[in-house]
């Protein structure tokens, strides 16, 4: 059904020529799915298809600016995820995550689908994994004795360490390849949760709670 429907701009990135031909060989199977060999003037709905052994702060950055500033929407597909990786990857903008070991060509079809329409979808043990971890940053945020229970997220944090570190609005979106609107829009936003009356305010908060 979804084959009759506006067709699916997709890009591929992997990082072999062998990898790369192979799953757009799986994706040009399907006649909704639009193959883009260079993104360029890529509309709203490109859908980046990211294929990886692991990840590295490279892969994540390169996700951080597609995603977060370029405004596409992420598969990625990949070999093995690090505990200490989970959160990253979400931050990073990514919503849908396939197993290499599981990308037959129906299951990354069905990747390229959900991306496309904005959803979500983990793999299972994934999925749990990432659930214990925030639960475990949750119970460590309420531990914080002059920190409210909604705490600081990650990406928060990060953000309020280099405002700490004298960086301005610009220099944070470079820094960490952001748009300068979504450093605005983090900043505002808990200085709002936390009634905080501005960023200064907001590092001595930081510093005195321990995350920074």
């Amino acid at each position: 059904m979804e084959e009759n429907g506006p067709r699916i701009p997709v890009t591929v990135h992997a990082p072999d020529p062998i990898s790369r031909a192979g799953v757009v060989s799986q994706l040009r199977q399907y006649p909704v799915v639009e193959l883009v060999a260079e993104p360029g003037d890529r509309p709203a709905s490109m859908v980046l298809m990211l294929i990886t052994e692991t990840l590295d702060e490279t892969v994540l950055s390169r996700l951080r600016q597609l995603v977060r500033s370029g405004g596409m929407r992420a598969v990625l597909v990949v070999s093995l995820v690090r505990e200490a990786e989970l959160l990253d990857i979400i931050e990073c903008g990514v919503g849908v995550v396939v197993w290499r070991h599981e990308a037959t060509a129906q299951r990354l079809f069905q990747a390229v689908l959900a991306a496309s329409r904005g959803e979500g979808h983990l793999p299972p043990d994934l999925l749990g994994r990432l659930i214990n971890q925030v639960r475990t940053l949750q119970q460590s945020a309420v531990s914080h004795v002059d920190a409210p229970p909604s705490g600081l997220v990650p990406r928060e944090v990060e953000v309020l360490r280099l405002v700490a570190e004298g960086m301005d609005t610009g220099e944070i979106a470079v820094k960490l390849s952001y748009s300068e609107r979504t450093i605005k829009s983090v900043l505002h936003n808990l200085t709002t949760r936390l009634h905080l009356r501005n960023r200064a305010h907001a590092v001595a908060y930081a510093m005195r709670a321990g995350y920074i």
